[in-house]
Parts: structure tokens; C-alpha cells; sequence
């Protein structure tokens, strides 16, 4: 760390000392004892500006409050038919660690259809998984591997992505809003696996948009990318749909215990027993009730309602006049 990041760092340090009491607690969950880290990210996510970064995290810290997600692994989606059918239809999960010991999660991007529940269990389920992935998995393997752990590695399968995905991206802005202003630099390279046609299209023209720190995380690898992704980690860790070309993050050709996207998969066994276990403690007579847990969402950056409206011109290009349909998922890119 050169002389100007400890100078920044310390200087931020300074300014969160006089934060509020409730903003403190709320922030200790965050850095889950890695201030430096932590520092570290929301300085990055502001260019090293200290007052950009000091006002980033106190409105995160804020946002926390005021929206009790503190509390958010203590509110189960249930019953469990309405949280499968999330699962079903927002397809993420933990494949396992690189070799380094940094998570690695799997999203199914093309197949996701986000149309099983509202909005609101969506973006709850996201939140929930965030904090699982911050308070359990992180520090778990921080012990495991004798050294501060804090981001993670996200490998991205395009297939069956179609025109039809425009239906979501109002979805995907609410959830990327979220994440780039609450859970900064967190993800170290998305590998972006299984890419049709299509994604090249959008990669090209939304690629100029994206700062320079973000777009040297993404790598588009050929095929399924289990070549690539093997020098990283084991076979073992490799998502289902990486471990044969062509096998795709189907919602239906794996077991539960291979795909990482089942609720039957250990990853999502111990999350939501987690949850469960949470809510009793937390409200050991009410019983658990069905119902969303609502978040404000924050308004996105200039940069990623941009991004949006390109993403949505470039596919409305392919819906009309060119001759383009949803077949365009079963043409293949090489990464380059």
C-alpha cells in the first residue's frame, strides 16, 4: 500500500470516528473487522477522494438504518414453495473457492425469468445473500485461509439469454443501484461464460461506457470457460454448467446437490436454515409470517441508467428490422 492510500485511509478513519453511535454499530457489520479493507473499497469505488468515499459510506451506513438490514438474515421468505420458486427464477449460488480462497459465485443471467414473485423478494433475496456472503462466508473463509478475505469472484453463464431479457433490466438496475452503492468492489473479476451473439452486440457498445477499474474485472472466456477457470480453481468448484461444454446453467438438467442455483444444494440449505434459525432467535413467539421485506432503493448513478438505456437500444435493434430473433442465443463468441 503506497504512502498517498495510507495517507487516504487515514484521513477517512478520522472522519468516521465522529459518526453517530447507530451508524457505528451498523458499520461494524460491514467491515466485520477488516476496517482497512474496507477503507480500501469505498475509496477505490470514489476514485481515492476521501470526502467522496466518507459520504459514499455514511449514506450506505444510513441506508443500512433506515431500512433495519441489519436484520434482513432474520426475515425467511416463506413459505418454502414461494422461496423455491425464487431460486427457481433467480438463479445464483455458491460453486465454491479458487484457489486463493476467494468465493466463487455462479449467476445464471440468461436463464434468470425473475417472474415468480415480486420485485421485493427479489431484491430481499439479494440483500440476503449479500449479507450472508459478508457476515458467514467471508470471515469463514478468512479463518479457513489464515488471511483477510473480502471480495469475491462471480463466473456469469449468458446462455439462453434472449430479447426478451429487456422485461428485466428495470430489475437488474434496482439490484446493480444496490450493489454499487452499498457493496462496493466486492467482486474481483466476473468471468463471463457460455456468451451468445447477443452479448457481444451489447458488450462492444456498453463496454466504452464502463470505468476503467470495472471493465479490467470482466474476462469473456470461449465456450463454458472450464480451461480458463480451472488455472483459477478445482474441478470441484467449478460451476455445474462449466464442467462439460454446451451443459448451460439449465434450472433442470442438474441434481440438487451439483447445481449451485437449487435450494437443494448445500449452499442454499445453510442459507436459508440460517435465516430461519435467525428469525427465531430474533422472534422466538411470533411465527414466521409471509410477507416481502420491503428496501428503499437509491437512485442509480448517471452511469448506470446510461448503461440501461444502451443495453435497451441495442437489444431493440435486434427485435426490429434486422431479422434477429431469440435464436441469436445459440451462436457462440470466443473471448476477446
Amino acid at each position: 500500500m503506497g504512502i498517498v492510500s495510507q495517507e487516504a485511509i487515514k484521513q477517512f478513519q478520522a472522519l468516521m470516528d465522529q459518526v453517530d453511535e447507530p451508524l457505528k454499530r451498523t458499520f461494524q457489520n460491514v467491515h466485520q473487522g477488516y476496517l482497512l479493507e474496507t477503507f480500501g473499497r469505498f475509496l477505490k469505488a470514489r476514485e481515492w477522494n476521501v470526502s467522496k468515499a466518507h459520504k459514499m459510506l455514511v449514506d450506505c451506513l444510513n441506508w443500512r438504518v433506515q431500512n433495519e438490514i441489519d436484520n434482513i438474515l432474520a426475515k425467511p421468505i416463506v413459505p418454502t414453495e414461494l422461496y423455491r420458486s425464487v431460486r427457481d427464477s433467480q438463479l445464483i449460488g455458491l460453486s465454491g473457492y479458487s484457489r486463493e480462497g476467494l468465493p466463487v459465485f455462479a449467476i445464471g443471467v440468461g436463464l434468470s425469468t425473475f417472474d415468480k414473485a415480486s420485485v421485493h423478494y427479489y431484491v430481499q433475496s439479494h440483500i440476503q445473500i449479500n449479507e450472508y456472503r459478508d457476515c458467514i462466508i467471508l470471515p469463514s473463509a478468512s479463518r479457513k485461509y489464515g488471511k483477510p478475505i473480502t471480495t469475491c469472484v462471480k463466473v456469469l453463464d449468458m446462455t439462453g439469454l434472449k430479447l426478451s431479457a429487456l422485461s428485466q433490466i428495470k430489475l437488474l438496475t434496482i439490484i446493480s443501484t444496490i450493489d454499487d452503492l452499498n457493496y462496493p468492489e466486492k467482486t474481483n473479476t466476473y468471468y463471463i461464460v457460455n456468451a451468445p451473439y447477443i452479448f457481444s452486440a451489447c458488450w462492444k457498445v456498453v463496454k466504452p461506457l464502463l470505468q476503467e477499474r470495472t471493465r479490467k474485472k470482466v474476462q469473456v472466456l470461449s465456450g463454458c470457460g472450464r480451461d480458463e477457470l480451472l488455472k483459477i480453481m478445482d474441478y470441484g468448484s467449478l460451476p455445474h454448467f462449466c464442467k462439460r461444454e454446451g451443459s448451460g446453467s439449465s434450472r433442470h438438467s442438474q441434481n440438487g446437490a451439483e447445481n449451485c442455483f437449487s435450494l437443494d444444494h448445500h449452499f442454499h440449505q445453510q442459507l436459508y436454515n440460517y435465516i430461519k434459525q435467525q428469525s427465531l432467535i430474533k422472534e422466538p413467539v411470533h411465527p414466521m409470517k409471509q410477507g416481502s421485506f420491503h428496501v428503499d432503493v437509491p437512485e442509480p448513478a448517471a452511469e448506470g441508467t446510461q448503461i440501461a438505456k444502451t443495453i435497451e437500444s441495442e437489444f431493440n435493434k435486434y427485435g426490429n428490422g434486422n431479422g434477429l430473433s431469440d435464436s441469436l442465443d445459440d451462436l457462440k463468441i470466443n473471448g476477446d
